[in-house]
């Protein structure tokens, strides 16, 4: 495996291989003519725009269009594999920055790509190819927080990342922030799509894939985040990352076994 080098690049110069990030290191706003994908081997990659913030643990791929302004930013200590997609099959992919689950074919063909080993040109072409293919049949699940335009909704958001465990209601934040709480929870769905509760689970989850990617258990995690009890947690983490925050534990400790 190629020795790992840490990342430090402007937007304009090309990019491929395995890089590592220190615990809150970032990449300041940039793009790309080219699509990136990067695969987050460990850690936590946040990919941020001016349209929101994009969130990709350990063991999931993270997708930038080309010409999309964007930076990053890691949490804990994050080992990425970076692919850069021609624009001729990025019209495959989404037109906005997402993350994807991975399978053990895409992680194999990542892993490939950007090993340090020197492929022939048509190789590399098809693998890439492949990989692109295997992008549109396995599922999204991005940890996705919009960025908010209206000031009254941007100063509960601002007063919640500052304390992800706060557990104000909408309703006493609104008291904070100059609105009523029938507003904020229709500007909520009007302009980030979604539920103040879900918001607040999708900022909350993303401290939480920190707290236990650093080791802390389950129930540390709930109550650091602001869950009442472990189970809410539970129940939250499964429902947005399709397994419980146990088993996305054990599956970091296997990968850093086998990395060793």
């Amino acid at each position: 495996m190629p020795k790992r080098r840490h990342l430090c690049w402007s937007g304009d110069d090309p990019i491929q291989g395995r890089w590592s990030l220190a615990h809150g290191e970032g990449v300041a706003a940039h793009q790309h003519a080219r699509g990136q994908l990067l695969y987050a081997a460990s850690g936590l990659l946040a990919t941020t725009t001016e349209r929101g913030t994009w969130v990709a643990p350990a063991d999931r791929i993270s997708w930038t269009p080309p010409s999309f302004d964007h930076g990053h930013r890691a949490y804990g200590e994050t080992e990425i594999s970076i692919l850069e997609v021609p624009a001729e099959l990025c019209s495959a992919l989404p037109a906005t920055p997402t993350v994807f689950t991975v399978s053990a074919l895409l992680r194999a063909a990542v892993l490939k790509l950007t090993g340090g080993t020197t492929l022939r040109p048509d190789v590399g072409d098809r693998l890439l190819r492949v990989l692109v293919d295997e992008l549109t049949e396995v599922p999204e699940q991005a940890i996705y927080l919009p960025e908010p335009a209206d000031d009254r909704l941007r100063a509960v958001t601002d007063l919640l990342r500052g304390n992800p465990a706060e557990t104000a209601t909408l309703g006493e934040l609104g008291r904070a922030a100059g609105a009523s709480e029938r507003t904020l929870s229709r500007l909520f769905r009007v302009e980030l799509g979604m539920s103040f509760s879900q918001w607040r689970s999708q900022l909350r989850i993303q401290h939480a894939l920190v707290y236990l990617g650093q080791g802390c258990s389950v129930t540390d995690t709930a109550l650091r985040c602001g869950w009442a009890n472990p189970t809410s947690f539970i129940e939250t983490f499964s429902a947005i990352l399709g397994q419980t925050p146990g088993s996305y534990q054990a599956d970091l400790r296997r990968r850093g076994a086998t990395a060793r």
